[in-house]
């Protein structure tokens, strides 16, 4: 498949979650590469790993996963051209209210913000689909999958 998703975490501990975006991305036939590198321990390393990736001879996709006040989304997005997804892990602390920083951010700052690994994954798959018909088809087919399983599910009065 052409274009290529590159999952940034801000640390090890976010390994869980970025297995889970990895998992549906690998459903949905999306190249995936993991890094990590954390925007508030090791800003410079983040950056070069976001540059590496940035370039215009592959279409790419960030999709970030940090928790806390998620600073790696912004700084992810306000430094290259190519779309950021911030997916921050669940966090019970704080009311889960540490989600905030991932959806208020400065003008010229704006990652898109799915709360699902799942989600992440399907939207990564819809940008690259933009202008890939492999990764639009496998769009399609996961959406009409996820959709007969409710139908499936439907146990209603049979006509």
């Amino acid at each position: 498949m052409t274009g290529r998703v590159v999952i940034l975490a801000g640390s090890p501990s976010d390994d869980p979650w970025v297995d889970k975006i990895e998992k549906y991305l690998t459903d949905l036939g999306v190249d995936s590469v993991r890094r990590i590198a954390s925007a508030h321990r090791v800003p410079e390393k983040a950056l070069e790993i976001l540059r590496h990736y940035d370039t215009d001879d592959v279409s790419t996709v960030f999709i970030t996963v940090a928790g806390m006040s998620d600073a790696l989304s912004g700084l992810s997005d306000a430094n290259v051209a190519s779309p950021v997804i911030a997916c921050p892990p669940r966090s019970s602390e704080f009311a889960q209210l540490d989600v905030l920083s991932s959806l208020r951010t400065p003008p010229g700052v704006g990652p898109l913000v799915a709360l699902e690994p799942a989600n992440a994954a399907l939207a990564a798959a819809k940008i690259l689909g933009l202008q890939n018909p492999d990764a639009r088809a496998a769009v399609i087919a996961n959406q009409k999958a996820r959709a007969q399983k409710v139908l499936d599910a439907d146990r209603g009065p049979q006509t």
